[in-house]
């Protein structure tokens, strides 16, 4: 018995984790607009594809654009030169 309450005990603490606000991440207008209709799988497995539209591409290339310049700004070294140098030196013992 006691061995299942060791067991239990993460579980149950992992059930008290708290979540982000899923409400907050909503765009404006999602709480109030109409739920879509639904339809037979088959209407939409037979339609035609859809297509993106010239603005949904030029978002979706913005989008592109900024994420390429993030990992262009993230590649570069995450220890300066001169805190390396200083981490080479290691530390002095005080005594």
């Amino acid at each position: 018995m006691r061995q299942l309450q060791l067991i239990l005990l993460p579980l149950l603490l992992c059930a008290c984790a708290q979540f982000p606000e899923l409400d907050a991440s909503q765009s404006p207008g999602v709480a109030g607009a109409a739920f879509p209709a639904l339809v037979p799988i088959e209407s939409l497995l037979d339609g035609a594809a859809p297509r993106a539209t010239p603005e949904m591409r030029a978002g979706v290339d913005g989008r592109v654009a900024g994420l390429r310049a993030r990992a262009a700004r993230l590649s570069g070294p995450v220890v300066d030169a001169q805190t390396r140098s200083r981490m080479r030196r290691g530390v002095s013992d005080p005594f």
